[in-house]
């Protein structure tokens, strides 16, 4: 990513061309009470500055009634049409006969092992109608989430997916989130501020040595927008049983992003810890002009 670019994300937010801006999402909201109860407790006691929410998941309403009491809390929706946990599985919003091209045999929808079977049969118009059904769950318990986001980044798996989830952002008001090149370019280059360098997502970062490297990662955050998406959640028995094979990875999460070390880093770096709501207010009066 360029300098100039740099400049230009910076310049409408706001800050100076060498600020290093920083947002930190904790993705999965709603997945189980686990990563619910570790999220919440990252967001008020961390350097968490956003969350966003899976609807289709079990945890999915414990989640929108916390962001009900929160109505502070910058959150995004996380639009889920995969279901990864080997014994702990979830499908659409809609009824199924309304969207078979996302489901499996059994009526779920498919493994991240799957994902590329199904962006290579995915009907279009059928994942609209899923991704516009999870957005209005949540507008319909009367909430105003900032961003679109997606489970497994599913809305960047090709360009007409990628199209389509950022017509309903510019739809429904929401920024969007990106994750990597062509896509940050692409949005870049018609005036809108995204992250400037290609998404952290937690689970590419070892789970032996995390804290260090994630120190080793605030200190070197380059001039511009950062985004990481993180996941922390508790590593109790039932995140162990619902994510057996990964559930450290929730767990050192959580014990980095709430550190007092971590919020040290940030202080003496002077990074500048941003959200979502500023970036939905330039995307909507990008949209208006």
């Amino acid at each position: 990513m360029t300098t100039q670019n740099a400049r230009q994300t910076n310049a409408l937010l706001g800050y100076p061309a060498d600020a290093r801006l920083l947002l930190v999402n904790a993705d999965d909201l709603g997945m189980c009470h686990a990563v619910n109860d570790a999220i919440i407790h990252s967001l008020q006691e961390g350097i968490v500055t956003s969350t966003s929410v899976m609807v289709p998941c079990p945890w999915a309403l414990h989640a929108i009634t916390w962001l009900k009491q929160a109505p502070s809390v910058p959150f995004g929706v996380h639009l889920t049409v995969i279901s990864e946990q080997p014994t702990y599985r979830w499908g659409p919003v809609l009824c199924r006969s309304e969207v078979p091209s996302l489901l499996d045999e059994m009526g779920y929808f498919y493994s991240e092992a799957r994902i590329d079977e199904l962006i290579s049969r995915v009907n279009l118009a059928e994942l609209e109608r899923e991704f516009r059904a999870q957005i209005e769950w949540v507008l319909a318990a009367g909430l105003r989430p900032t961003h679109l986001d997606s489970h497994c980044s599913v809305h960047t798996r090709s360009q007409p997916i990628f199209d389509m989830t950022l017509g309903l952002a510019r739809e429904y008001g929401l920024a969007l989130r990106v994750y990597q090149q062509p896509f940050i370019g692409q949005l870049q280059a018609q005036g809108y501020p995204t992250n400037d360098h290609p998404l952290m997502d937690s689970y590419t970062v070892d789970v032996a040595g995390k804290s260090e490297r994630y120190a080793a990662m605030l200190r070197e955050l380059p001039p511009g927008l950062s985004e990481w998406a993180t996941h922390p959640g508790f590593g109790n028995a039932e995140m162990q049983a619902v994510e057996p094979d990964a559930w450290q990875v929730r767990q050192t999460d959580f014990d980095f992003l709430t550190s007092p070390e971590a919020r040290e880093i940030i202080r003496q770096e002077g990074i500048i810890l941003v959200d979502y709501r500023a970036i939905q207010e330039l995307w909507n009066a990008r949209r208006s002009a």
